[in-house]
C-alpha cells in the first residue's frame, strides 16, 4: 500500500511525458522488488533456517517436530535437496495466497466497469484539468491483472532460483554427472529468462486512463505465472533427485540475495528522486512537500517496512530455533549477515525519530505559548480560565503539526537510505555480524554495537507482530480502520497502479457509483445537486464531480467540511489535486463552500479565492469557532467539547453556510438536492 502511494505522489509536470512515464516505471520496479523481498524472506525462513541449517544439525532437529528431516535420521527426507523441495511449499503457498487475495479483490473492485461516456477532449488537452476526469482513471482491470501475473511469477521464480542455485552448485562441485549438470544450467537459464520476462511485463505497459480499457492480456496473465510455477515444480524435482553424499553446512548458498535486493532498491530510489526533481523544477507547485521528493521518500519507507518484515521474521525464527542465542553470536542457526546489520540499524533510526519527536513537541509547545494570549479574543466577555485556555491552544498547536509532517517523513526516509547503505557496506567489508565486526573496536563502541544488535533483533520481531496485527484489524474491521487513522483511507483511495497485492481501491467502486447517480439524476429530473462531503467524503465528492460531463459539472454545488483536499491531497499529490486542478474544479462547479477549523488536524482551507476562476464568495468560510463556548453558559451548561475533526453539523454556523450555498442555486434546485457524505 505504501509503495503504491509513491506512484501518485509525483510532482505536477505533465508536459514531460517521458519523465512521468519513467517515474511510474521506476516505482513499479520498486514494487516488484518488494514482492521478491517478501518471498525471499519467507524462503529464508523455510529453506535456509529450517530445512538447511536446523534440519542439517542433529542438535537442532533431533527429538523435535523436524526430526523426520534430520540429517542423522537417514530417512528419505534427510537429504538436503529433498528437504529444500519440501520446504519450498511454504513460500510457494504464501505466494499463492497473495495471488488469490489479489484476484478476489480484483474481481470485486477493478472488474466493475464505470459509467460509459465519451472522452472529454478539452479535459485531455488542457494542462489545467486533472487526470481524474479521464474515463479510465477508476478502471484498473487490465493493469492490475498484468501486475498480478508478473508479481506472482516473480515470487515463484525467486523460490526456484534459491533451490536451483544450491542444488546446481553442489552438482558442479561434486561432479554430479553431465545430465544433472545440464539440467541445473537449463533450470538456471529458465529462471533468468522468466525474470527477464517479468521485468518486461512490468515495464511494457502502465495505466490506461484515456479510455476504460477492458481488454485483458490473456496470454500474459495465464501463461506467465503458470510457466513460473512449472519452473518451480521442475526445480523441486531436480533438487529431490537422490544425492546420498550431499551434506548441508553453514548457510544456504545465495547469501548475497538480500544484499542484491538492497542495492537494487537503493539505486531505484535514487533514480526516482532524480525524476521527481526534474518534474518539480519543470513545474514547481506551492506547498509541495520536500521539493517534490515526497514520492521517493515514501517509496524508501516502503522498502524499509519490507526489510523489517522480512528480516524480523528471519531474526525471530533463527533465535527460536537456536534456543535464544543472538543470531550470528555463537549460535548454530544464523540468518544472512545483512539482516543482522539491518537489525542493528533500527535502534539508531529510532533514536533519530525520538529526537525529531522531541523537536516537534518543542515546536508545538512554542506555538501553544504564542496562541494562549489570543484564545480569549474569540470569546469576548468570558472570564479567563488558564486550564481551558491551555487546552484550546494545545489542540490548535497539535492540529498544526500535520503541516510539518514532511519534516518527519523526509529525514526518516533519508536516514533509512543511509543506514541501509551502511549496512550493505558493513556486510561487504567485514562478512561478519555487527557484534563480531566490532570486537577490535574500543570497549564503548563494542558494547553499544552488541546492545544495538540484540535490541534491534527483538525490535524487528516486535515490529512484524505490530504490522501483521494492525493490517489484519484494518482489513477486517471498519472501526479499526478509523482507529488506525487516515493513512488507511488515503492508501486505499488510490488505484493499484504499482503493486497488485496492495489493499483494494474502494474508490474504484464508490466514484463510479456516485458518478452514475449524479448523471442519471440530472438527466432524469433536470435538477441541480448539492454534494455534501466530510473528510474523505469530500475527496470522493471531488473525484466524482470530475468524472461527470462538463454540463453536469456545471449543475453541481459542493459543500465540504473537515476536508483534506488541499492540506493533504493537494500537497502530497500535486499532479492530481494541486492548485491548478482545484482552481479548475472551482471554476466548473456551480458553487463551492468549504468549512474548517483551526483545531482540525486533518481538514483545512482550500486556499482558493473569488479571483481563482469563479464568481461569488471565496471557497473557504471563516474558521469555525471550536469549542463553541469557552465556559459554562445557559446554552452550554456543561463545558463545550473541542470537536476537532468531527461534528461540523453541531455548529450553528453550519446551517447558515449551507443555507447561503442553497440560496446561490436557482429556486427549482432547492427542492431536489442530494447528499453524499463520508
Amino acid at each position: 500500500m505504501v509503495v503504491n502511494l509513491a506512484h501518485w505522489m509525483r510532482p505536477a509536470a505533465d508536459r514531460r511525458e517521458r519523465t512521468v512515464r519513467s517515474y511510474g516505471l521506476l516505482v513499479r520496479l520498486v514494487a516488484l522488488s518488494l514482492t521478491v523481498l517478501l518471498i525471499a524472506g519467507a524462503g529464508e525462513v523455510a529453506l535456509d533456517l529450517v530445512a538447511w541449517q536446523c534440519a542439517g544439525a542433529a542438535e537442532c532437529a533431533d527429538g523435535t517436530w523436524l526430526g523426520f528431516l534430520s540429517a542423522g535420521d537417514d530417512g528419505w527426507w534427510s537429504q538436503p535437496g529433498r528437504r529444500l523441495a519440501l520446504a519450498a511449499v511454504v513460500p510457494a503457498a504464501l505466494n499463492g495466497l497473495l495471488w488469490y487475495l489479489s484476484n478476489r479483490t480484483w474481481s470485486a473492485y477493478e472488474s466493475q466497469p464505470p459509467l460509459e461516456r465519451p472522452v472529454d477532449e478539452t479535459c485531455a488537452e488542457s494542462g489545467n484539468q486533472p487526470a481524474l476526469c479521464l474515463p479510465g482513471f477508476w478502471y484498473g482491470r487490465r493493469i492490475v491483472a498484468r501486475l498480478r501475473a508478473a508479481h506472482t511469477a516473480a515470487g515463484f521464480l525467486t523460490i526456484a532460483a534459491a533451490i536451483t542455485a544450491a542444488t546446481a552448485g553442489y552438482d558442479r562441485e561434486a561432479g554430479g554427472g553431465a545430465l544433472l549438470d545440464a539440467v541445473g544450467w537449463t533450470l538456471l537459464a529458465l529462471v533468468i529468462t522468466g525474470g527477464c520476462l517479468v521485468v518486461i511485463v512490468v515495464c511494457r505497459r502502465g495505466r490506461s486512463e484515456t479510455k476504460a480499457d477492458s481488454d485483458l492480456d490473456r496470454l500474459t496473465i495465464t501463461a506467465l505465472p503458470g510457466a513460473a510455477l512449472g519452473v518451480l515444480a521442475l526445480a523441486m524435482l531436480y533438487a529431490g533427485w537422490s544425492r546420498p553424499d550431499w551434506v548441508s553446512h553453514g548457510r544456504l548458498p545465495g547469501d548475497q540475495t538480500f544484499v542484491t535486493i538492497a542495492i537494487v532498491q537503493g539505486a531505484l530510489i535514487v533514480a526516482i528522486a532524480v525524476c521527481a526533481l526534474l518534474l518539480y523544477r519543470e513545474a514547481p507547485t506551492a506547498r509541495t512537500p520536500l521539493r517534490g521528493l515526497a514520492g521517493p521518500a515514501v517509496a524508501m519507507l516502503a522498502c524499509g517496512l519490507g526489510s523489517v518484515l522480512a528480516g524480523g521474521v528471519a531474526q525471530r525464527i533463527a533465535d527460536w530455533l537456536d534456543g535464544g542465542a543472538t543470531p550470528g553470536e555463537g549460535g548454530t542457526i544464523a540468518p544472512p549477515i545483512l539482516l543482522s546489520w539491518w537489525a542493528t540499524a533500527i535502534p539508531v533510526l529510532l533514536l533519530m525519530i525520538l529526537l525529531l519527536a522531541v523537536i516537534f513537541a518543542l515546536r508545538a509547545w512554542r506555538i501553544r505559548e504564542r496562541l494562549i494570549p489570543g484564545v480569549l479574543d474569540s470569546y469576548p466577555g468570558e472570564p479567563a480560565d488558564a486550564v481551558r485556555t491551555r487546552r484550546i491552544a494545545t489542540t490548535i498547536a497539535r492540529a498544526g503539526l500535520t503541516d510539518s509532517t514532511p519534516w518527519l517523513v523526509g529525514p526518516v526516509a533519508l536516514f533509512t537510505l543511509l543506514l541501509g547503505g551502511l549496512a550493505v557496506i558493513g556486510t561487504w567489508l567485514t562478512n561478519e555480524v555487527p557484534g563480531r565486526a566490532a570486537d577490535d573496536t574500543p570497549g564503548f563502541i563494542d558494547a553499544a554495537t552488541q546492545t544495538a544488535q540484540a535490541l534491534g533483533s527483538w525490535m524487528m520481531g516486535f515490529a512484524v507482530l505490530m504490522l501483521v496485527t494492525w493490517a489484519r484489524r484494518a482489513y477486517r474491521s471498519p472501526s479499526a480502520r478509523r482507529t488506525i487513522g487516515i493513512l488507511w483511507d488515503v492508501g486505499t483511495f488510490w488505484p493499484r497502479a504499482a503493486h497488485p497485492f496492495a489493499p483494494p481501491c474502494y474508490a474504484e467502486r464508490a466514484v463510479p457509483d456516485l458518478t452514475w447517480r449524479m448523471e442519471t439524476w440530472t438527466r432524469t429530473y433536470g435538477g441541480r445537486l448539492v454534494i455534501s462531503g466530510h473528510s474523505q467524503g469530500s475527496v470522493l465528492a471531488a473525484a466524482a464531480v470530475w468524472q461527470v460531463d462538463p454540463r453536469t459539472r456545471a449543475q453541481v454545488a459542493l459543500l465540504t467540511y473537515g476536508s483534506p483536499l488541499e492540506r493533504l491531497y493537494g500537497r502530497w499529490f500535486p499532479a492530481y489535486f494541486g492548485p491548478a486542478q482545484l482552481r479548475s474544479l472551482h471554476g466548473e462547479v456551480r458553487c463551492w463552500r468549504n468549512l474548517w477549523r483551526y483545531t482540525d488536524p486533518i481538514g483545512g482551507p482550500i486556499r482558493l479565492t473569488e479571483t481563482d476562476g469563479a464568481d461569488g464568495p471565496d471557497v473557504d468560510c471563516d474558521a469555525f469557532k471550536d469549542p463553541l463556548a469557552y465556559g459554562r453558559t445557559a446554552e452550554h451548561p456543561l463545558p463545550a467539547p473541542i470537536l476537532g475533526h468531527g461534528e461540523y453539523q453541531a455548529d450553528p454556523a453550519f446551517d447558515r453556510e449551507r443555507a447561503a450555498l442553497l440560496a446561490r442555486l436557482p429556486e427549482q434546485a432547492q427542492s431536489s438536492s442530494g447528499r453524499s457524505s463520508g
